[in-house]
């Protein structure tokens, strides 16, 4: 069964660079039809879909976020990391990592990031 861990630090300041990264156990991030994804979840708003990387490498990003988000991956370390630019306070958020094939979904337990001076 496929595990996934987010890592990466708690407190973020404003204008800096976030920078998280999903560690996969019990699945490669190169087999063939899956994606992987980065989600978050504002205080007390629903969850927004960022971006992903596929199996073949390929990104997708929101066009809300696309200027300021990168999804890269390291096959041989079986890690995939969200960059995000310049962030406010607006993007504190609890951030998920996820597999996806089709509709189907396996989450990471999600890690809290706040963005304060």
């Amino acid at each position: 069964q496929v595990q996934l861990q987010e890592s990466g630090p708690g407190l973020v300041k404003p204008s800096q660079t976030l920078s998280l990264t999903c560690t996969v156990s019990g699945g490669s991030i190169t087999t063939n039809g899956y994606g992987w994804a980065w989600i978050r979840q504002p205080p007390g708003k629903g969850l927004e879909w960022m971006g992903a990387i596929v199996y073949s490498g390929a990104t997708y990003y929101s066009p809300s976020l696309k200027s300021r988000t990168s999804i890269s991956r390291d096959t041989s370390k079986n890690q995939f990391t969200l960059q995000l630019s310049s962030v406010t306070p607006e993007d504190t958020a609890v951030y998920y990592c996820a597999r996806y094939y089709g509709l189907d979904y396996d989450w990471g337990q999600g890690t809290q990031v706040t963005v304060s001076s």
